[in-house]
């Protein structure tokens, strides 16, 4: 057994040294890191918490590093020379590789001294200017480099002599019929390592976030991955200004504040340039609470109210009691684009949403933020698990207080694959919010459906089905307005309902597969505001996700400065000819009224005229409008590149 067990792990011992070394080197970091930040750090627990996590972030990390190689050692192993070779070649890897962390490592304390954070896509950044970085390191920072330079000599030369003693010569090897099996169990372990999760998304840093201190966030990874993960996604960050046409920002600035119609004493910042001065048009004596209601995939194609399938009896009854938009479009076609426009009034950009992108996890506006200097409680409450498209870490570092996610759910009545039903969430939101009322403080909460999510799970005998199979895309349509239906009941009874405004809207529409340069019909949405103090009206104008925000803030009686483009409906009559912006995909369509000018990398604006659920070619579209749909996308390129779009302590009333 022993030889047996000598002869399976022979090819390995170099990855297994590197395993336990490694490992034991991030751990004692972390460690490190822990007591030397142990203010931040408030429990016990918190500290399990940081170093569980962080031993499976250290355990994905390695198993990306080593597994194939360590999974090729063992197929060769027995061929004569070329495992030598691949012998020689892996020690080499696995030496770089451990002293690369050891160097990240070392570089950490420095990093979070300038910047709050472990080393991320600014390391790299900065390594593009050797000569500024290397003199201001010599010019102030002499020990920090020298220390981490020793530390890494240190690692360089302790690794080379422990890798030399790993080698494979004169040692048995497994017998060829053993070599395949052995192959198979270590990919299995790498898979499961690399993944760390059995849901749907690998472990990632939303998925380790747990508190609203992005510092302690961060501690839970390691500085190799939290680098390397940044680097990963800067390839995302596309550029307004390197696909679409240009414009001076003194242009963008004129074309956006026009487009806003405010007088320019309204703007209060010279560094931040769309912050702005709102009075609301709804003066309370006590600010009102605020719920919005994102549903998921809900398009206006399944609204009956709407012109959709007869899906929504739920929300064509509710549809009658409040402000209900009629032609409402959403900013994209993925939920976290809805989130960026709805919670931030963001304008959209060809890059992914500002959820997911590095520059924004900290340091940029939310209704959570500016609610929470105002005296809200604020919390995001969704049935499934928060750390999905980044919601849970860019949401804690933007101003929510809490995060209620599907481990939070106890004895749900029905779990699905992407979380507990639509029902055990307005429960669960239901019983939160009777509970913040009975406390003298307004809340603010962001609730988040998902029943109508492919594979479309919901419970049984709820609805009569519209179509078969059961679980289709119109069945869990009609589930989810069902859902929402039952919450309203509850809400209506509860001891917050008098005093909060609700608003219904979805994310997006459900995929399309139209062939236009931009599908402007799946873009249609529903969008409702109710409350008991809302006056039931029917709004055909055309509205943007990003016209949401600022109407809301009216509505629960919020005066403030903020940074959002969006309209305050509240202000604008019936004869106001509204604008939608769209993003799909890498173009931009930006609609005033029907008159549609559709943006395209490196080509020239193409214009229409949007008639009858379709976009015919047209010249008749003003170069004015033109000059205001190429600002748009260039303006929220630029916020986000300089950190422009937050509220500035200054401005904090």
């Amino acid at each position: 057994m022993a030889n047996a067990l000598n002869r399976y792990c022979s090819p390995l011992r170099p990855f297994l040294t590197f395993l336990f070394i490694t490992l034991c080197t991030l751990t004692l970091s972390r460690l490190a890191l822990i007591i030397w930040q142990h203010e931040r750090v408030d429990s016990f627990k918190d500290w399990l918490t940081i170093l569980g996590f962080g031993l499976r972030i250290d355990l994905a990390s390695l198993a990306y590093l080593a597994a194939l190689p360590a999974l090729f050692a063992v197929l060769v192993s027995g061929i004569p020379y070329i495992n030598r070779v691949w012998d020689i070649a892996c020690r080499i890897w696995l030496s770089a590789a451990f002293v690369f962390c050891v160097f990240m490592e070392a570089s950490t304390p420095a990093f979070i001294n300038e910047y709050n954070l472990r080393p991320n896509r600014l390391f790299v950044e900065y390594l593009i200017y050797p000569k500024e970085v290397f003199s201001m390191l010599m010019a102030g920072h002499k020990l920090t480099l020298a220390l981490s330079l020793l530390v890494t000599i240190a690692a360089f030369v302790g690794i080379y002599y422990l890798m030399r003693k790993q080698h494979i010569t004169n040692k048995p090897q497994p017998k060829w019929f053993e070599r395949p099996i052995l192959a198979v169990l270590i990919l299995l372990i790498g898979v499961l390592a690399a993944r760390s999760s059995l849901q749907h998304r690998a472990i990632n840093p939303s998925y380790t976030a747990f508190t609203n201190d992005p510092l302690v966030n961060s501690l839970t990874l390691n500085s190799a991955y939290s680098m390397l993960h940044a680097v990963s996604q800067m390839q995302d960050e596309v550029s307004s200004f390197q696909l679409y046409p240009q414009m001076s920002k003194a242009d963008i600035i004129s074309n956006i504040h026009k487009s806003m119609g405010l007088k320019e004493a309204d703007f209060v910042s010279k560094d931040f340039p769309t912050l702005h001065k709102q009075t609301a048009t709804h003066q309370c004596k006590h600010p009102k609470n605020l719920v919005i209601i994102l549903q998921e995939s809900q398009g206006a194609q399944f609204i009956g109210s709407l012109g959709g399938l007869p899906l929504s009896p739920e929300y064509d009854k509710l549809a009658k009691e409040g402000w209900a938009f009629n032609q409402l479009y959403a900013t994209g076609t993925r939920s976290v684009r809805g989130i960026e426009a709805v919670v931030t009034g963001f304008v959209p950009t060809p890059a992914r949403s500002t959820v997911k992108l590095p520059n924004s996890q900290t340091g940029f506006f939310t209704l959570a933020k500016l609610l929470g200097q105002k005296g809200y409680d604020t919390s995001f409450i969704y049935g499934g698990g928060a750390h999905f498209d980044n919601m849970k870490a860019f949401f804690l570092g933007n101003g929510f207080n809490s995060i209620i996610e599907e481990k939070d759910f106890v004895n749900p009545e029905f779990v699905a694959s992407w979380g507990v039903s639509d029902e055990d969430l307005f429960k669960k939101a239901n019983a939160t919010f009777i509970e913040k009322a009975k406390h003298n403080k307004p809340f603010f909460s962001l609730v988040f459906s998902s029943s109508n999510h492919d594979p479309f799970d919901f419970p049984d005998g709820k609805i009569e089905d519209y179509n078969t199979p059961k679980n289709s895309r119109e069945n869990a349509v009609k589930y989810a307005d069902y859902a929402v239906g039952k919450f309203f009941d509850m809400a209506k009874a509860s001891n917050y309902w008098k005093n909060t405004v609700f608003l219904i809207v979805a994310d997006h529409d459900a995929r399309s597969s139209r062939p236009e340069l931009v599908p402007i019909t799946n873009f249609h949405i529903p969008g409702l505001i109710l409350g008991a103090d809302v006056s039931p009206q029917e709004d055909h104008r055309l509205i943007s996700q990003i016209d949401l925000a600022p109407t809301l803030l009216s509505l629960i009686g919020i005066n403030s400065s903020h940074p959002m483009i969006g309209q305050d409906l509240t202000k604008r009559d019936a004869s106001y000819v509204g604008r939608a912006i769209m993003q799909f995909n890498q173009n931009q369509a930006f609609m005033r009224g029907n008159q549609v000018v559709i943006l395209q990398p490196k080509l020239p604006p193409k214009t229409f005229i949007y008639r009858n659920h379709r976009l015919e070619a047209s010249k008749d579209v003003s170069p004015e409008l033109i000059s205001e749909a190429i600002a748009h996308p260039l303006l929220g390129t630029w916020l986000y590149e300089d950190k422009k779009y937050n509220i500035p302590r200054e401005s904090e009333e």
